[in-house]
């Protein structure tokens, strides 16, 4: 498909959950390039809802239907985890470019499989770590490989949900674990920052939350890695931020520092008698309300003009491996090697 000055990309979504509204709004209101044609859910209130909100014409349960709809040029997926697969396989099938949320899936296997499916049908396929467009991240990235920082050679990420999610979420069977679920972008960073990782070591429990506990999850995790370049990398996961959203990575580089993140949602400090306040980051679609906007431009653009995908099914896979390694790793409090996980999710004997 080549892009004109006036072309736009007729666009259907599946998928209207609390992502997925958010979504709506950017491919109805904020992109000049795309035209919001369709939405999907299985739950008919919400794409009522958000059929009414943005004037879209195809409103509908099944995402097939969806998908098959010739007034649909591409496809964005923003639904459950356990769902990215079959869905990619029918926007496979019929030939649509596809966007889809991280992380593929909740297991390896299904990953996979996923992947072999973009590769055998060609469509164009673009996976969603909304990270690598956050303005900071993409800086720190043009920063590095400017040269003038010299090597990384420590990576440090922090990530910290002020609460919970429920129970029903965080059950391993749906959200595939904490370490997969919440460290899947940090470990997708690692990779884009400092290359392949090597081996993994993790600590973790249950801390604050003896309900996730019960149903097989943590709430507190710590990962160190060593990366297949020798250079070192540490990440903390939590659950229990508290104060605030919380998503900061520092990479110390032989020619000083870069650090991306902040705490303070409004440029505002409110001075009393005996303390100085701010506010803090309350969520995720707050932190990177502009990455994700400009993902989905990237997106658009990228199918308009005919070019390669920045992140690709391959890296959703690979990423996910090291979140298996890692689980793994917990699970049997010792080093794991990412690469003696097989694609199958289980360590080489």
């Amino acid at each position: 498909m080549s892009k004109t000055s006036t072309a736009r990309l007729n666009v259907g979504l599946v998928g209207l959950g609390r992502l997925g509204r958010a979504y709506a709004k950017y491919l109805a209101a904020h992109l000049d390039s795309a035209r919001l044609v369709g939405v999907a859910d299985v739950d008919a209130g919400a794409v009522d809802a958000v059929a009414r909100a943005f004037d879209v014409p195809l409103a509908v349960t099944d995402p097939a239907a969806l998908i098959d709809d010739p007034s649909v040029d591409a496809v964005v997926i923003a639904s459950p985890t356990s769902t990215h697969g079959d869905i990619t396989r029918i926007a496979a099938h019929a030939g649509k470019p596809t966007f889809c949320e991280k992380p593929p899936a909740i297991d390896l296997a299904s990953a996979v499989a996923m992947q072999q499916v973009v590769a055998d049908s060609g469509i164009f396929f673009q996976l969603g770590f909304m990270r690598r467009f956050d303005p900071g991240y993409a800086a720190a990235k043009a920063r590095l490989e400017s040269g003038d920082m010299g090597d990384a050679v420590v990576f440090r990420s922090s990530s910290r949900d002020q609460s919970r999610p429920s129970v029903e979420y965080a059950n391993p069977a749906m959200s595939g674990g904490m370490i997969i679920d919440m460290g899947i972008h940090d470990f997708d960073l690692a990779r884009w920052f400092m290359g392949d990782v090597a081996t993994v070591q993790t600590r973790g429990g249950v801390l604050v939350y003896p309900e996730l506990g019960e149903v097989g999850d943590i709430d507190n995790a710590v990962v160190t890695m060593t990366f297949r370049n020798g250079r070192l990398g540490v990440i903390d996961l939590t659950r229990h931020g508290v104060y605030g959203y919380d998503i900061v990575t520092e990479l110390l580089c032989t020619k000083g520092t870069l650090r991306v993140g902040y705490q303070q949602e409004t440029p505002l400090l409110v001075m009393t008698k005996g303390a100085i306040t701010t506010d803090t980051v309350p969520g995720f679609l707050e932190r990177f309300r502009h990455a994700y906007v400009a993902q989905l431009e990237n997106f658009v653009d990228n199918v308009l003009d005919d070019r390669e995908p920045p992140i690709t099914a391959a890296d959703g896979t690979e990423a996910l491996r090291v979140a298996v390694a890692a689980t793994k790793a917990r699970e049997r409090g010792q080093r794991v090697d990412v690469a003696a996980i097989t694609n199958d999710g289980t360590i080489a004997s």
